[in-house]
C-alpha cells in the first residue's frame, strides 16, 4: 500500500477507527518521549516496565466491574508509585529492590484478580500486546487530557526534575523536595506508560518510554533538544509503524516498536557525534 492510499484509508468515514487510533499512537508517543528524557537519564529504564506491571491490578478491577481501563490502571499505578516512593527513602534498600517487590507484587495481584473474571483470556491478551484499533471514543478524550497533563507538568518542573536527575544530594541542599519531585516523577511515568499501554501493550511499553529518548541522546549533548527530538521520533516511528502495520496486515504494537529499534540502530550507526560509522572514520583519519 502506497502512502497516499495510506491517507485515503485515514480519511474515509468507514475506517473511522484508523485515525483514532493514529491519533492515540502519536499522542501516546509523545507523552513517553518527553517523560521518557528523565527516565533515560537517571537510568530509570526499569521503571517503565514495573510500572506496566504495577497498572495490571486496576485494570483487572476496571475490567471485572466494566469501568474504565484508563482510569483504573492510573490509580493502581499511582497507588503503588507513591509506596515505592516513600520505602525507596530508606537508604538501605537501592531503589531498583523496592521498585522490584511492590510491582511484582501489584502484577501478581492483578492476576489474582482477573482470573476471577469469565472470559478473562480475551481481556489479559488485550492488555499484553495492546488493541489500539478496540480504543473506546471516551477513551480518545483521556488520553488527549492526560498527555496537555503531563506536558504542563513537565514544563512547570523542569528545573527541578533536571536538578534532582543531575545531583540528588545537591538538589537537597538547595532546598528542592527530593520525595515529592521522586513521587511527581512516578506518577508522570505511571500515567504515560498507561496510556501507551492500550497502543502497544503491557510487554512492549517500555520501548516507546526509552527508544525515543535513547534514540534522542545520540543526536544531541543539549537537554532541551532532546527533549523535543524524543516525542518527534516517537511519534514518527509511531506513524511509520501504524503505516506498515495497516499494509501488511501486522501486529500494530510489534510493529511500532520494530520501527522505533530500527530508528534507534539506525543512528546508532549514523549520529554525526556518537555514531559507530564517523567515529570509525575519524580513527582512520588519525
Amino acid at each position: 500500500m502506497s502512502p497516499l492510499q495510506f491517507l485515503a484509508d485515514l480519511l474515509n468515514p468507514d475506517l473511522a477507527f484508523l485515525p483514532k487510533a493514529l491519533l492515540i499512537a502519536v499522542l501516546a508517543a509523545v507523552m513517553c518521549g518527553v517523560v521518557g528524557c528523565y527516565v533515560v537519564l537517571r537510568g530509570m529504564a526499569f521503571i517503565g516496565d514495573a510500572v506496566a506491571h504495577a497498572v495490571f491490578p486496576g485494570l483487572a478491577i476496571a475490567f471485572l466491574f466494566s469501568g474504565s481501563l484508563v482510569l483504573g490502571g492510573t490509580v493502581a499505578g499511582v497507588v503503588t508509585a507513591l509506596l515505592v516512593s516513600l520505602f525507596a527513602q530508606n537508604r538501605r534498600l537501592k531503589e531498583d529492590s523496592v521498585i522490584g517487590i511492590f510491582f511484582v507484587a501489584a502484577f501478581a495481584l492483578g492476576i489474582v484478580i482477573i482470573s476471577r473474571a469469565p472470559g478473562y483470556a480475551g481481556s489479559l491478551q488485550q492488555f499484553l500486546f495492546g488493541s489500539i484499533t478496540g480504543i473506546p471514543d471516551r477513551d480518545l478524550y483521556v488520553v488527549g487530557g492526560a498527555t496537555g497533563a503531563v506536558l504542563l507538568a513537565t514544563l512547570l518542573l523542569h528545573k527541578e526534575f533536571v536538578a534532582v536527575t543531575l545531583d540528588r544530594e545537591m538538589a537537597r541542599a538547595l532546598g528542592l523536595r527530593v520525595l515529592w519531585l521522586d513521587v511527581t516523577l512516578y506518577v508522570l511515568v505511571t500515567v504515560a506508560v498507561v496510556m501507551a499501554v492500550q497502543t502497544i501493550g503491557n510487554i512492549l511499553v517500555l520501548a516507546l518510554l526509552v527508544t525515543p529518548a535513547a534514540t534522542a541522546r545520540l543526536l544531541t549533548d543539549r537537554l532541551p533538544t532532546m527533549m523535543w527530538l524524543a516525542p518527534v521520533i516517537g511519534a514518527g516511528c509511531a506513524t511509520i509503524g501504524l503505516y506498515l502495520s495497516w499494509s501488511w496486515d501486522l501486529p500494530t504494537g510489534g510493529t511500532i516498536v520494530l520501527t522505533l529499534t530500527a530508528a534507534f540502530l539506525l543512528v546508532q550507526l549514523l549520529a554525526p557525534r556518537h555514531g559507530l560509522l564517523p567515529r570509525l572514520v575519524t580513527a582512520g583519519g588519525a
